[in-house]
């Protein structure tokens, strides 16, 4: 169950998270739009995934920004916790849709032999979206345990699985550019998509989901 605290001020951590939500939004759909135009253009599924990832963060965040207004407009624990738990959900069953949709793809490259081109676009704005979404993930953590919200730890998470698919696709394109190794770039994608649905499991059930790179989860 998730307390509303009364020892620390909520209202200046709801404006924060408010806007780490909106920045998540903004940042993603841009993101998301390079990306997807890039990874057409070179056939890469791991970017593509990518892509598709920015937006589904997106709509993480924008269900974010309507659990953190609700509370704003509820005054009772209860109406709170029950947005928070339709928040939880429904950031679960994005994690779900973004790794079957990713599996499948890269799944169908694998099979055809279909070969991605090399993208600097795609490598470029990977390689920036690992720092920003290190420190989104980092900020909304923060946020998530000062609120004592699973709902904004778990997007916290899938800003963490941005993180990591971010990676995943730059060094997929990175090595099919590089060494003409064209099987890493959907291979990359399958690995980070095992590891979203494992995290999509336990955001559905609840628990605690977490692990930010660079930040210690307290007990």
């Amino acid at each position: 169950m998730t307390a509303v605290g009364t020892a620390v001020p909520r209202e200046p951590i709801l404006a924060r998270a408010l806007r780490l939500e909106y920045l998540t939004v903004g940042w993603n759909v841009v993101e998301g739009v390079i990306a997807v135009t890039a990874a057409l253009a070179a056939g890469s599924v791991a970017l593509l995934g990518f892509g598709i990832d920015s937006f589904v963060e997106s709509a993480s965040g924008s269900v974010l920004i309507w659990r953190l207004r609700a509370e704003r407009r509820h005054a009772s624990a209860s109406a709170i916790e029950q947005v928070e738990r339709r928040a939880q959900r429904l950031v679960a069953v994005s994690l779900f849709a973004l790794a079957a949709y990713i599996i499948g793809d890269a799944a169908y490259s694998l099979t055809t032999g279909e070969r991605p081109a090399p993208s600097t676009v795609g490598m470029i704005v990977t390689a920036v979206s690992l720092g920003v979404m290190w420190w989104l993930a980092r900020a909304k953590l923060r946020a998530a345990r000062a609120l004592g919200s699973r709902a904004l730890e778990s997007d916290a998470f899938q800003t963490t699985a941005c993180w990591w698919l971010s990676l995943a696709a730059l060094v997929g394109i990175g090595l099919n550019a590089a060494l003409s190794w064209w099987w890493a770039d959907p291979v990359a994608a399958i690995v980070i998509s095992l590891l979203i649905i494992h995290e999509g499991r336990e955001a559905w059930r609840g628990e605690d989901c977490c692990n930010v790179p660079g930040e210690e989860v307290q007990p």
